[in-house]
């Protein structure tokens, strides 16, 4: 296309109010994201009524100051994108209210994304997707194995049974008495400890892409508690350590066969999760062994934003995939719906 598109794309899924403008889908003129992690740390975890709120309170600052930022006003904008979902259904409406509002006045195309789509195409902002590929989406929602033909080509070949790999390093960063996000903390004090513990690899039948963590934080948290009851000494770091080595373990392992076995030669890794260090450098050694092109976000890329949303949304842009002024949100959505 001859003509820059140019896209303001909103992000509220869960408790980060984020608003960004892309250039052709790759180009970042502006990128703000305001966190509530300190509001539902207290909490230890995010409340949805909290978040909503939050949102509400900070959407339109976080919109101006991606268009101050950037330089634009609304007439120098092709559209704009909002996350459909999936999401906390409150945290989504005040996103897709405030893009459905911008959108209306200004007579702009309403584009609306997947989520998880915008975590795929979180690693378009720094390299040209190569297709086909295979996707490992791991965050505090999710935990999934998608195959791509081409862009906009979801095909689920795996996906969690019961808790998200992030749902499960809260759990567990809660038992061990971490702060809420547990993932960054876990990931820093495994560093410190052995894998002395040994907990379960939970690989499921053979041949399955799905994963299942709830039993093996269960097992954590019963091993946690026999220790104490007998008064014998626990090792935070030890924990952590033995934790993230199983996590790690079934996450390489079932994803390098999926590439091996969809005969692909290029994998992506994204979602908040994507940011552990140990799991990133695990990937990196697999990769460079068996010649696999890896690609995962930069660290602030990984967690959510809207820049995301914006590379994603430019696919859609081209295809015109628009949405309506009746656009809804979804607490859940098969991302297979969005495919092109």
């Amino acid at each position: 296309m001859n003509e820059d598109v140019i896209i303001l794309s909103i992000e509220t899924s869960c408790d980060e109010t984020a608003c960004s403008i892309i250039r052709n889908g790759n180009e970042i003129l502006s990128n703000v994201v305001v966190s509530q992690i300190e509001s539902h740390k207290r909490f230890g975890g995010v409340v949805p009524e909290v978040a909503s709120r939050h949102h509400v309170e900070t959407i339109t600052l976080v919109i101006e100051e991606a268009l101050q930022t950037a330089g634009l006003s609304p007439p120098d904008l092709s559209a704009v994108a909002v996350t459909e979902g999936p999401g906390l259904i409150g945290a989504l409406l005040v996103g897709i209210n405030a893009a459905k509002a911008f959108s209306f006045a200004h007579e702009l195309p309403l584009i609306p994304v997947h989520h998880i789509a915008g975590h795929i195409y979180a690693n378009q902002l720094e390299e040209d997707l190569q297709f086909p590929l295979v996707s490992l989406i791991v965050s505090g929602g999710h935990t999934e194995l998608i195959y791509m033909k081409d862009h906009m080509s979801f095909e689920v070949i795996g996906e969690t049974r019961d808790d998200a790999v992030g749902e499960a390093y809260d759990k567990v960063a809660r038992v061990i008495g971490l702060p809420y996000p547990g993932g960054p903390h876990i990931d820093r004090l495994s560093k410190e400890g052995e894998d002395s513990f040994n907990f379960p690899r939970p690989y499921l039948e053979p041949g399955s892409y799905d994963f299942s963590f709830s039993g093996l934080k269960s097992s954590v948290i019963n091993t946690l508690h026999n220790h104490r009851q007998k008064g014998l000494e626990v090792k935070s770091a030890d924990v952590a350590r033995s934790f993230q080595e199983s996590v790690i373990d079934v996450l390489t392992k079932k994803t390098i066969q999926a590439v091996a076995d969809y005969e692909v030669e290029n994998l992506i890794i994204a979602g908040g999760v994507a940011a552990n260090s140990g799991l990133r450098a695990q990937f990196e050694i697999l990769c460079q062994e068996q010649d696999i092109k890896l690609s995962i976000p930069a660290l602030k890329y990984c967690t959510d934003n809207a820049a995301m949303i914006g590379a994603a949304a430019y696919h859609l842009y081209n295809n015109k995939a628009f949405g309506d002024l009746d656009l809804n949100g979804r607490n859940y959505i098969d991302i297979e719906e969005y495919s092109i």
